[in-house]
């Protein structure tokens, strides 16, 4: 069966952004969880008990990370490296901070000394809120547009700096994502431990969730009024051979809103973002968060296609160079390529959904602090 060129280049911007919902509904729950820890435990038991409820699971939901970098290496190359090259400090510091993860998790108990764990919970936190704070930065940034450049050989040339990410519109954006993941780890939280850290996590993803529907309508209202976007007024066939020197774009200071202008059903995803956010924070409250934490999983779902479907086609506008901006029609990867990584989705991510799926099913129960105690008990 041989796909369309076209239909290809849609079909990967799609998967490509299943990857990163998926990386942020499961590792963006794990990543909650390390952001609360040293304010939930309130001793070293129930701090072991809300590591342990994340414990079997948060390599694996890593991969989601590690599967839609490699996707974006092979379907859209240019962005790989134009990414790597401007945000290269920013990934820098979300992987380092990532590295407290596995190293928080395998030593943290190798010691009992209340030092040694209280500053492994630390590690822990840092690798939970960093990363989730530097990926919503970068949203925050594509949005604004980067500045970059492409020569006439397609090499790109970043102009900008490190600090210049860290404007005001991008930070707005980084707590929004700091937010909801936080928010989603303190529904998870609720729904696997007993009390008093359920009632604690109660209390966080209300006050969480609240905080995120109120930037998250910022967010919106500031794109809407303050931030230009971008608008493709020329290119060659969408099935052409990819060259993002080929087209022309313009500034047009409601450039975000054409999607949703043309095609008004994409307002769904605002109205998802809001409702699934707002519906989790009501379930919450109720003692209700295996719906809850559906409800929220919909609502950084929500969230992330909201910011999708505005930039759309685009991925990585260019401030410097509008023209230089690469979308999903002219920095992807040959046909060829496209086909054959399509097939593999198509074998695999079935498979690694079941699998993921049958983990959580097996390893699906409360843990408590007296289950902590009885096996500290049966090691002695």
């Amino acid at each position: 069966m041989i796909i369309d060129y076209e239909v290809l280049k849609l079909i990967w911007w799609v998967l490509v952004g299943v990857l990163f919902i998926g990386f942020a509904v499961t590792d963006g729950m794990d990543m909650g969880v390390g952001t609360l820890l040293p304010f939930l435990g309130k001793g070293d038991d129930e701090r072991r008990v809300i590591i342990n409820t994340v414990g079997p699971h948060w390599d694996g939901n890593q991969v989601w990370l590690i599967t839609a970098g490699g996707a974006i290496f092979a379907a859209w190359p240019l962005v790989y490296a134009t990414a790597f090259s401007g945000f290269y400090f920013a990934m820098l510091l979300a992987l380092f901070a990532l590295f407290f993860r596995p190293v928080g998790f395998d030593y943290r108990s190798k010691i009992e000394n209340k030092a040694w764990r209280n500053a492994w919970d630390w590690g822990l936190f840092i690798g939970g809120a960093v990363p989730a704070l530097v990926f919503g930065i970068a949203f925050g940034n594509l949005l604004q547009g980067v500045p970059f450049h492409l020569d006439e050989l397609l090499r790109p040339y970043y102009t900008g700096s490190f600090f210049g990410l860290l404007n005001p519109f991008a930070l707005l954006a980084g707590l929004i994502s700091l937010g909801m993941l936080t928010m989603h780890g303190a529904i998870w939280l609720q729904l696997r431990t007993a009390e008093p850290i359920a009632s604690r996590a109660k209390h966080w993803a209300k006050i969480v969730g609240l905080a995120t529907i109120a930037a998250f309508a910022l967010a919106g209202i500031w794109l809407t009024l303050g931030v230009d976007g971008f608008k493709v007024v020329s290119m060659p066939p969408l099935d052409a051979t990819p060259n993002p020197l080929t087209k022309e774009v313009i500034v047009d200071p409601y450039g975000w809103l054409t999607n949703y202008r043309q095609y008004p059903w994409t307002l769904l995803f605002p109205a998802l973002g809001f409702a699934g956010l707002g519906l989790a924070i009501s379930l919450s409250m109720r003692d209700r968060a295996g719906l809850g934490l559906i409800m929220s999983g919909l609502g950084i779902t929500g969230i992330i296609m909201t910011a999708g479907a505005a930039m759309f086609p685009f991925i990585m506008p260019s401030s410097s160079n509008p023209n230089s901006s690469l979308i999903a029609w002219d920095s992807t990867s040959s046909h060829l390529t496209l086909t054959v990584m399509f097939w593999a989705a198509v074998i695999f991510i079935p498979i690694i959904l079941i699998y993921t799926t049958w983990t959580y099913v097996k390893m699906w129960r409360r843990i408590t602090v007296e289950e902590i105690r009885a096996q500290d008990k049966l090691a002695y």
